[in-house]
């Protein structure tokens, strides 16, 4: 995509419709950060439910939704839990719903194939509970409206057969996407990526996801304190309210962040990397014609990006890395001094398909 500037009016504003404090949403936008996979001590969890939404609200995050298991109760001995709706309402009453949306949902849990299940916007946990057939479960969360999402597909268990850890699709798995029971899948899972997870995505169109799946303490697992994130996925929406947001995950209007990839269909992630990477002229530095162009990154995220273009830089090579909210000045030996120049770039951790980065092609003017 082209994009043109007037290189001395670039604005680095922040839009006013932006909430998030990792990336900065396209105009028109609310971008909230998500995190959809988390469980407590009501499932193999190791917190208090009331201490996921403090973890939240300490990392800024938008949005969390309390999955825990339905048929895996480890602690029911210590913590009888006759109702598996009590986790999100201990969570809910402890945060007001202002500060953070958490979202109530539940984890079915089964043997692969097909595996375990999210689903969120559920309205009562306890009828998701159904022994015997696989997908029963599946079908009621249907029935509720929910968001339905396939775990950690590329999951190794031995007890399942699977360890190999790419992920693949069985009958069942393609019988559920065709009658439209499974809306998403996670791509990135605790520590892990699967790029055959998102060709998935993309082939059968479902909503592309990054959690979690938090059982421990996030600052353990993830080094928050010391600059760390745990996956997340962005949702892009109009706004924040629970229908607008189920719209947003219904639509597949999202993209990952997990470790140092933005991963994404590249209609969505694209605005993000506009809205987030800009460029300013300096001019040309004296009587040369070195072109100095200042790279800004707006977002929390490292942008790293490889030039592809006729000219060479006279400071640095054609891959830069653009830390978080930081900016760097390039030099471009141009021969002679231009009005305009074409920089195209691939964005190097921007993932939009299986080994796939996004390309972006700036038209700039010079004055």
């Amino acid at each position: 995509m082209k994009i043109k500037y007037l290189l001395c009016l670039v604005s680095l504003s922040i839009f006013s419709q932006n909430t998030s404090k990792f990336f900065k949403a396209p105009e028109g936008y609310l971008l909230l950060g998500s995190d959809l996979h988390t469980h407590t001590v009501f499932s193999d969890g190791m917190v208090w439910p009331s201490v996921r939404a403090q973890e939240a609200l300490r990392e800024s995050i938008e949005i969390i939704a309390i999955t825990d298991h339905l048929e895996y109760q480890p602690h029911k001995e210590d913590i009888p839990n006759p109702d598996l709706n009590r986790s999100y309402f201990i969570a809910r009453q402890s945060v007001n719903e202002k500060d953070l949306i958490i979202l109530r949902g539940s984890e079915i849990t089964r043997s692969m194939p097909p595996g375990h299940f999210n689903a969120i916007f559920i309205k009562d946990a306890n009828k998701l509970l159904v022994k015997g057939d696989s997908l029963a479960g599946i079908i009621e969360a249907n029935k509720q409206d929910a968001f339905v999402f396939w775990n950690h597909p590329h999951w190794t268990s031995k007890k399942d057969g699977r360890m190999d850890g790419i992920a693949k699709l069985d009958p069942v798995h393609k019988e559920l996407f065709s009658k439209n029971l499974v809306h998403g899948i996670e791509v990135a899972n605790e520590d892990t990526y699967s790029e055959e997870a998102l060709e998935i995505a993309l082939k059968n169109n479902l909503t592309i996801l990054g959690t979690s799946d938090i059982h421990g303490l996030v600052d353990w697992d993830f080094n928050i304190p010391d600059g760390g994130h745990r996956p997340l996925t962005f949702i892009l929406t109009k706004d924040n309210s629970q229908s607008s947001i189920r719209e947003a995950l219904f639509q597949g209007n999202t993209f990952v962040w997990f470790k140092d990839l933005l991963i994404g269909k590249e209609e969505n992630i694209e605005p993000i990397i506009n809205s987030n990477l800009k460029l300013k002229s300096n001019g040309y530095v004296g009587e040369t014609t070195l072109l100095e162009v200042k790279i800004s990154n707006l977002s929390s995220a490292s942008i790293n990006i490889e030039y592809l273009g006729e000219y060479t830089f006279y400071k640095n090579s054609k891959f830069l890395s653009i830390p978080p909210n930081s900016s760097i000045n390039i030099q471009l030996k141009t021969i002679s001094k231009l009005k305009k120049i074409n920089l195209p770039f691939k964005i190097l951790n921007v993932v939009t398909g299986l080994r796939k980065s996004l390309k972006l092609d700036y038209d700039l003017e010079i004055y």
